[in-house]
């Protein structure tokens, strides 16, 4: 999650000392002549894009953001990003299963200029107000359709619902010296793209990024290659839209290879994030201790890129991490943990996605009690050390924030959600034992790989494997407005 922990610093005692194009067709050039495709078309293969395929539910902490009336199976979204004039233009190519029989299709999508819309081939009605793109076209429920969304403007980016101090507004953001970058989590894809904004909805993607000469586009997912100054990423793991990134800049680039020869790319400003280089290289010592405990990463490539924020955010395969992030007295290595907590969301929140934002915790607990072990373990600091700061911690955050399983839609992804649930798995993790409690986080994100889960699954899960009945426990931690006291499960 966005970056992340200054409730820790209230904490720090305990640190101080011990969160397409078709797959057979060549990528287009953004920058060439769009020709409007006929309603004579041959019809589309949609199976190429099942791997696409999600269950969304409407989302009830944020219900104007996404819908489960439609189902992207795939973005191919190029774009091209105009320094001088701050212009995007975009040409969206969405391939969508409708969920249900609809008049028309809607979609989260901030008020650009549309250029021509098509559905099937065939020009239609379309208007953006309110930040839903409206087009006006009949829809049946499990009969894939395309639609291609042609459009100009300068981004916006929109207020984040959260009183965290190192976030700032979400979605696409233009820097002063006229480049891009993003975060949006919970929302914000919608600033860049036409996006079925929610985390239930996880989708294929395809992106290419032309911009002018001695400028680099870094987004998600594998590097397909550079034609020219076209820089093109392909996701062929479903992407949540809140895990999607983009940032535009002049780049310096460095590659390495993680455990198993999982290739890495990192991206930082030369005379700005220099310092910052030793972290990014540490990346590979990150991912194989992450390995050891969680199993094998779970994507084909992984990366960071470095922008101009004093958050992070766990974007799939490419994290995003601010470069204004600040080490403290408590902490001197916090950019260097905060890295280690959005790799592990490359397993938690990533790989196994929350179904709503109201399972937050889901991702930001066991990002966080990685993050625990691993600062445990790195300073050698005993276990009674990190059972008394969380709990202590927890006391605090349920006091001032409430329990992490019923979030306060104006306090998204504050200290609750993540110390919280991570004080909950610490409790279960003591009375499993380590060979049990790995073998089940290795279970968890290597057996439901690319799949939405929720509170619910989670315990199923847990009482399955264990043997045991791990309800009232995981029910407490997550709705108590207190510390739970010791419950032992037999």
């Amino acid at each position: 999650m966005r970056r992340r922990v200054p409730l820790i610093l209230l904490l720090g005692p305990l640190l101080a000392a011990g969160c397409t194009t078709d797959p057979a067709a060549p990528a287009a050039d953004p920058s060439a002549p769009t020709t409007t495709p006929t309603p004579t078309a041959p019809a589309v293969d949609y199976t190429a894009w099942q791997a696409g395929r999600s269950t969304p539910v409407a989302d009830k902490v944020y219900p104007a953001r996404g819908t489960d009336a439609v189902d992207v199976l795939h973005y191919d979204l190029a774009v091209q990003w105009a320094p001088p004039t701050r212009t995007l233009t975009g040409t969206a190519t969405l391939r969508i299963r409708p969920v249900r029989d609809a008049p028309d299709l809607t979609l989260d999508f901030m008020p650009y200029q549309l250029d021509g819309v098509t559905l099937d081939g065939a020009t239609v009605t379309a208007a953006v107000a309110r930040e839903k793109l409206t087009v006006s076209a009949p829809v049946v429920a499990d009969r894939p359709v395309t639609l291609v969304v042609r459009y100009h403007g300068r981004p916006r980016s929109t207020p984040m619902p959260s009183h965290r101090k190192d976030v700032e507004d979400l979605g696409l953001t233009v820097t002063k010296e006229g480049g891009l970058w993003t975060m949006q989590e919970p929302f914000g894809a919608f600033t860049w793209y036409p996006a079925n904004d929610q985390p239930a909805d996880e989708a294929l993607y395809d992106i290419r990024v032309t911009v002018p000469a001695g400028w680099t586009a870094i987004a998600g997912g594998t590097p397909a290659g550079v034609s020219g100054t076209t820089f093109t990423y392909r996701s062929t793991d479903p992407v949540a839209t809140y895990l999607t990134t983009l940032a535009v800049g002049k780049y310096q680039k460095l590659t390495a290879k993680g455990p198993r020869g999982v290739p890495l790319t990192y991206w930082y400003r030369k005379g700005v994030d220099d310092k910052l280089v030793p972290y990014l290289k540490k990346s590979p010592q990150y991912l194989a201790w992450l390995e050891k405990k969680f199993g094998p990463y779970p994507f084909p490539s992984g990366g960071v890129v470095v922008v101009d924020s004093a958050s992070g955010m766990e974007t799939q395969q490419m994290i995003t991490m601010g470069g204004k992030i600040e080490n403290t007295r408590d902490r001197r290595d916090r950019w260097g943990s905060d890295l280690l907590h959005e790799y592990a969301h490359q397993w938690f929140g990533n790989s196994v996605t929350p179904t709503s934002w109201t399972d937050l915790w889901l991702n930001e607990g066991w990002a966080k009690y990685a993050q625990d072990l691993h600062t445990q373990e790195t300073l050698k600091l005993s276990a009674a050390s990190l059972d008394r700061y969380l709990r202590e911690g927890d006391a605090v955050l349920r006091k001032k924030l409430g329990p992490p399983g019923r979030p306060d839609p104006k306090r998204f992804a504050e200290g609750n959600v993540y110390l919280c649930p991570a004080a909950m798995l610490r409790e279960i993790h003591r009375q499993v034992g380590d060979k049990t409690f790995f073998a089940l986080a290795r279970a968890w994100v290597q057996e439901q790989r690319n799949t939405q889960q929720d509170r619910a699954s989670f315990i199923a899960f847990l009482n399955e494997r264990t043997g045991r009945d791990f309800t009232k426990l995981v029910n407490a931690w997550l709705d108590s407005k207190t510390t739970p006291k010791q419950i032992t499960v037999a």
